[in-house]
């Protein structure tokens, strides 16, 4: 349980931080940039291919589940934008 609530922190400061970077590009928001993190924390974090390298701690993978949170929020945004100029 406590590794799920530490993805979970993971994925709303990555989710926030890109937010805030991106200059609400994206379309739904903090909440929707939070989701997105927790999507790619998640497959940072519990996927065996990427679970296998840094730190641990609750038996996470810190370093793949920060840079899922990551990718996770970037893809929305590349989608947001593309969606947002086709309009």
């Amino acid at each position: 349980m406590s590794g799920f609530i530490l993805t979970v922190i993971i994925a709303i400061i990555c989710g926030s931080v890109l937010n805030s970077l991106l200059a609400g590009k994206i379309k739904g928001g903090a909440g929707e940039a939070a989701v997105a993190g927790l999507v790619g924390a998640w497959i940072g974090a519990y996927m065996p291919l990427f679970n296998n390298f840094g730190p641990k701690i609750f038996d996470i993978a810190v370093i793949p589940s920060i840079l899922g949170a990551v990718l996770g929020v970037l893809v929305l945004g590349f989608i947001s934008v593309t969606v947002q100029k086709s309009s």
